[in-house]
């Protein structure tokens, strides 16, 4: 992976998620600055929102830089996260699909879902995620626009 020792992460996982989290951690702790486990912390049933809500909560305080959320389909985390103004939380299955996500969306979670990629996969997904730069310009406006509530 590229140089990645400035960056803060949150990470948060369900049960479905679990095996994946754990994974990812011990990929990532060597690389980054700081990196903190929201939870879950075993294959045990539990409710996503319960680690969702954390970590976006924190990636919209701005605590963190990034923010990585797995469930099984990534589809009820990525929910929770996009409920918080500053958060733009993308559901990430594809290489191309990271990449845009973050040049196109300036998108600061990656939402991995862990029934339907392998850990190969969700390493090279977060690479790219992790490595892309927003490219600003004609996008910076649409962006702006996500948080805004229309009534």
């Amino acid at each position: 992976m590229k140089d990645l020792s400035k960056l803060s992460i949150g990470i948060a996982s369900d049960h479905a998620g679990y095996l994946l989290k754990e994974d990812l951690k011990t990929l990532l702790k060597p690389l980054v600055y700081e990196l903190k486990d929201f939870g879950t912390n075993s294959e045990s049933s539990c409710d996503y929102p319960d680690f969702a809500h954390p970590l976006a909560s924190a990636i919209n305080a701005g605590e963190f830089d990034f923010g990585i959320a797995i469930c099984g389909t990534a589809n009820g985390m990525s929910m929770t996260c996009n409920k918080y103004p500053n958060v733009r939380a993308a559901l990430c299955w594809k290489d191309e699909i990271a990449k845009l996500a973050r040049q196109h969306n300036d998108a600061n979670i990656i939402g991995l879902p862990a029934r339907f990629i392998s850990e190969a996969e969700a390493e090279h997904f977060l690479e790219t995620f992790l490595t892309t730069d927003f490219e600003g310009g004609r996008h910076e406006a649409r962006v702006t626009k996500i948080s805004k509530v229309i009534k």
